[in-house]
């Protein structure tokens, strides 16, 4: 074997040359294997002994993109267009042996290979959209000539990776193996060259883009498919377009035109913003005190305590991943009808093709109700889901305190309550920490873990782990009233209630928002989780909403009752304005004296989203988040925020943070309201002319 570079070795097999990349975790396309492969292949072609190349990997997985260190830096021969030319246009066949996950860049070096193999368990996909980009080595040209345009299409635009039996179907693997990669691959190469098969090159098929050429309606009809879920992004339009340019131009002008679509993503607000979220993401699993080789308990067990809506989806989501979880539940019609509800939601996503009907008994199978308290006994870790009162909670921890085994981790899943008096009920506080699952549990990904001023570095990094394990985003968070995203929605509640009473009205309030890019605004969002679940905890903490508390009064709750702030149809979910509502609001605006006006949709979006990112800034000082980008991971995991905009604090940095300062100062001018007084630290960073990512 011989090294050709320090991530790529050349050894022989017979006839056959194999070119290894050895570059952990993931084999990414880094300079050095970018050189590797281009040395080795023309070493190759050199050697007359070799008749066929393959190419293949080392550790668990086959190139899974791009060398994400260098992002942002300026690019360092040899490009992969080089390499990929040089392998297409070798005079030997080249078989590309694919196991683990052929993504990005890895996708394309397989494209420009002759032929493929892959292992059955191996996935394949382009997701660079999900970064605002496009795949810009030619997988916008080469996928559609050997799967098709549709399948093209629609790889591309969502990003989501197949599995080998779809990719031998649509031909993008020549043959599947259950047996080891690269002999398998070697194996296929020798019968390549003992019958005397050609050079398989992608770009010279027309057959399967022939198809399409001539028919502008398919992709016309794409658009249309896919315009409610990319609605705001850019790189979609472009990825579709870059398929057009494959079906209607020559490869090399189509390649051409694939170079111009990219260029235009990489300097786009969308994906620098979408490139920031992805590191941030990254960044949110690290924490300073608590190292990545601190212990972390191993979940074999869990128990969920409350069957509502809330428990039944902590319960999924420990069910999806494969962990037994026993639900516990007070009386028995209320764990029926909870457990009743998940198999319910299940059966909802296998009626969609997500699920089979055994993947919906394999789950319900790990779902154990029971109104026996002493369940949770063996229970590795235990997470409270029971109603949003403090004195509810305490008696809920000393019971659980009486149970669980000595080292099980007990969580409570509160939106707003004090971590540190809920662990206070128990004789070991040290185990306690907050677990804030967001509504729907079983589908939201952010998980805002609370640490509390006693949670050892074993439960931190058992709740940060086990987060992952059932495939949520975790972040970790300090003890105050709402944490993070509450704390700062608290903020646009308060201005949104304002709007409504000097002048806006829900509508008008949330369209300013979804038209920004969020799925809802705060009215919608309102009717959707429950207006009574804010009722109960403004009279719990003695506070009031004169406009809501009147509608609540009203039995209004909102998409459960059929009205809220708007009113619902049977089975339909779309707000529709109610005059009886803004009757409500013109009243209460009249009994306190306000002089209704119109108001600007930017004086809106300013007033909604200014005093979050103040809020977000005393965050910071506080030490509640520990980095800005935490703060916007879970604004667009848990919230909504849109993607392509970066998350609030990103978004405040690309307005400038003097500008966002001065606009507040007038705000507190005009209004007369401390509460538009700037945070010191978003003052400080104003004044030095820097942003919060500079810190």
């Amino acid at each position: 074997m011989t090294a050709i570079s320090q991530s790529v070795d050349l050894d022989r097999r017979g006839a056959v040359a194999v070119l290894t990349v050895n570059n952990p975790p993931v084999n990414a396309l880094s300079q050095h294997v970018r050189q590797g492969l281009h040395e080795g292949i023309t070493q190759a072609s050199a050697d007359a002994a070799v008749k066929a190349i393959v190419i293949t990997c080392a550790g668990r997985t086959f190139i899974a993109g791009a060398d994400i260190t260098e992002f942002g830096k300026p690019p360092a021969d040899p490009s992969l267009h080089t390499v990929l030319d040089l392998i297409e246009g070798s005079s030997k066949p080249v078989v590309a042996a694919i196991h683990g996950t052929a993504l990005g860049g890895g996708l394309e070096v397989t494209l420009a290979c002759h032929y493929r193999v892959g292992a059955k368990s191996a996935r394949f996909g382009l997701p660079e959209v999900k970064l605002g980009l496009l795949p810009g080595a030619g997988g916008t040209q080469r996928l559609p000539r050997v799967v098709g345009v549709p399948k093209a299409l629609q790889m591309i635009v969502s990003g989501d990776p197949i599995g080998a039996p779809d990719a031998l179907t649509f031909g993008l693997i020549d043959e599947m193996t259950d047996g080891e990669h690269t002999a398998a691959a070697v194996a296929f190469a020798e019968k390549v060259i003992a019958e005397k098969r050609p050079l398989r090159k992608i770009r010279d098929l027309a057959d399967k883009i022939g198809e399409a050429r001539g028919k502008p309606e398919i992709f016309a009809e794409f658009r249309k498919s896919v315009a409610r879920q990319t609605r705001g992004f850019r790189a979609p339009g472009n990825c579709i377009k870059a398929v057009e340019a494959a079906v209607n131009l020559p490869f090399a002008e189509g390649l051409k035109r694939e170079r111009e679509l990219f260029t235009e993503l990489l300097n786009s607000p969308e994906s620098k913003a979408q490139r920031y979220f992805f590191f941030a993401e990254r960044e949110a699993a690290k924490i300073p005190d608590v190292p990545g080789d601190t212990p972390a308990k191993d979940i074999r067990k869990a128990a969920v305590i409350g069957a509502g809506t809330m428990g039944g989806g902590i319960a999924m989501n420990f069910a999806n991943a494969g962990i037994p979880v026993t639900v516990v539940e007070v009386a028995p019609d209320a764990l029926d009808r909870g457990l009743g509800i998940v198999r319910k939601n299940y059966e909802a996503t296998a009626s969609r093709g997500r699920l089979t009907m055994a993947d919906v008994e394999k789950r319900m199978g790990l779902i154990t109700g029971t109104t026996d308290w002493n369940a949770v006994k063996d229970a590795d870790i235990i997470i409270e889901a029971v109603f949003e009162e403090m004195p509810i909670k305490k008696e809920v921890f000393a019971k659980l305190d009486g149970l669980a085994k000595p080292d099980a981790v007990i969580a409570t899943n509160t939106s707003t309550l004090d971590v540190n008096e809920i662990a206070s009920a128990t004789k070991r506080p040290e185990s306690v920490i907050g677990m804030h699952f967001f509504s729907p549990a079983n589908v939201m990904r952010l998980l805002e873990n609370v640490r509390g001023a006693k949670s050892s570095k074993t439960t931190i990094a058992t709740a940060m782990t086990v987060g992952r394990k059932i495939a949520k985003v975790p972040v970790l968070v300090g003890v105050c009233y709402g944490f993070v995203g509450n704390r700062m929605l608290h903020q646009r509640g308060t201005q949104a209630e304002k709007l409504i009473l000097e002048g806006a009205l829900p509508h008008q309030v949330d369209r300013v928002l979804t038209d920004f890019g969020f799925p809802m605004g705060p009215f919608a969002m309102g009717d959707l989780a429950g207006l009574d679940v804010g009722w109960r905890i403004r009279k719990g903490r003695g506070v009031k909403s004169p406009v809501a508390d009147r509608i609540c009064e009203l039995g209004r709750f909102g998409q459960k009752t059929g009205a809220g702030y708007f009113r619902y149809e049977q089975g339909d979910r779309t707000p529709i304005p109610d005059t009886d509502v803004e009757k409500i609001i013109v009243d209460v605006s009249t009994s306190m004296g306000i002089t209704r006006r119109p108001i600007a949709d930017e004086e809106i979006l300013q007033r909604l989203l200014y005093p979050m990112v103040n809020e977000g800034a005393r965050i910071l000082e506080e030490k509640i988040a520990i980095r800005a980008s935490d703060i916007d991971v879970i604004w667009v995991y848990g919230y909504g925020w849109p993607v392509y905009r970066g998350g609030p604090m990103f978004w405040a940095d690309q307005i400038g943070l003097p500008a966002l300062r001065d606009r507040m100062l007038e705000f507190k001018k005009q209004s007369g309201d401390d509460f538009w007084a700037p945070a010191p630290l978003l003052a400080r960073l104003a004044d030095a002319g820097k942003g919060f990512l500079d810190k």
